[in-house]
């Protein structure tokens, strides 16, 4: 995710990432700037089409633009709130990890450094295997080994959060009829535990529902014509203004249509996709600094 400082204008007018979104757009702004120079040409100096005899207008371009606007809105709002939505469900993880952390660390012996060092490892295992896993992929090489049969215990297995979590439970549960925490104790641990489950469900629902396909469709159609046939609106008014006006106009919408796509899914590798990588590592070090021993608060 880009950090920034939002007061600073003029290092936002140019920024790299500024100039990145230039970089994809080029190949269309170059094909709508030829093609409206050819329009501009075609219909002035070909067919001598001017003002006074035959006289174009912006009007409907100005009424579509309301409606283009308003697809668009709703288009950036909606990824909008797909993005906000999982740095809220990101920031509940944060959360319950440490609130696991600190319970187990209250509830266990002292003495019991086998199952604080465990847990230290699994917790923060489970979120990168959460990370990896929301952009369909896993890297055991990310998680730290708890025992001889852990990456074991994984071959073959799809779906590796639902495999780590399901560990967690069942050393829980062997805490539990070893007398090393009572009833209640496995009680409150088992809210953290069930709540990783809740907000990978939600994550994986953010991730696996796009926005519907005749939404995207229609706005990259409307898009298309709009700017296909603005050209017509100028070209008797402005004569060959017409092609800077277009090239403009054509970054403009299709600028927002880019920043639509790229938060739309916000656990990908894009550049405003959620920090999850910095998130998972930030979990890791709070995890280890309150059950590892040598890291225990006094």
């Amino acid at each position: 995710m880009v950090t920034y400082n939002p007061k600073v204008w003029f290092s936002l007018i140019f920024h790299a990432y500024s100039r990145g979104v230039m970089k994809t757009l080029t190949p269309a702004i170059i094909f709508m700037t030829a093609y409206a120079a050819g329009i501009t040409y075609l219909l002035l100096d070909v067919l001598h089409f001017h003002e006074h005899d035959f006289h174009t207008t912006i009007s409907m371009h100005s009424l579509l633009g309301i409606v283009l606007g308003l697809f668009l809105v709703f288009r950036t709002n909606s990824s909008y709130d797909r993005w906000w939505e999982g740095r809220k469900l990101w920031g509940s993880l944060v959360n319950n990890t440490r609130n696991l952390a600190l319970k187990i660390n209250a509830f266990l012996d002292p003495a019991d450094s086998e199952s604080r060092v465990w847990f230290a490892k699994m917790i923060p295992n489970f979120v990168f295997s959460v990370k990896e896993h929301l952009r369909k992929g896993s890297k055991l090489s990310e998680l730290e080994i708890v025992d001889d049969r852990f990456l074991e215990n994984l071959e073959g297995i799809n779906h590796v959060p639902n495999r780590l979590s399901s560990m967690m439970y069942l050393r829980v549960n062997t805490l539990y009829k070893k007398n090393q925490i009572s009833g209640d104790q496995l009680f409150l641990m088992d809210k953290e535990l069930k709540e990783f489950t809740d907000i990978l469900g939600a994550c994986e629902r953010i991730r696996n529902t796009p926005i519907p396909y005749n939404y995207s469709m229609y706005i990259k159609q409307f898009i298309f014509i709009y700017l296909i046939t603005l050209p017509f609106g100028f070209v008797t008014t402005s004569g060959y203004l017409t092609v800077p006006i277009v090239m403009l106009i054509t970054f403009v919408l299709l600028s927002v249509e880019l920043i639509a796509e790229e938060i739309e899914d916000p656990f990908g590798r894009d550049i405003n996709d959620l920090p999850t990588d910095e998130l998972a590592e930030k979990i890791r070090g709070n995890v280890n600094e309150i059950l590892l021993p040598n890291k225990k608060l006094h």
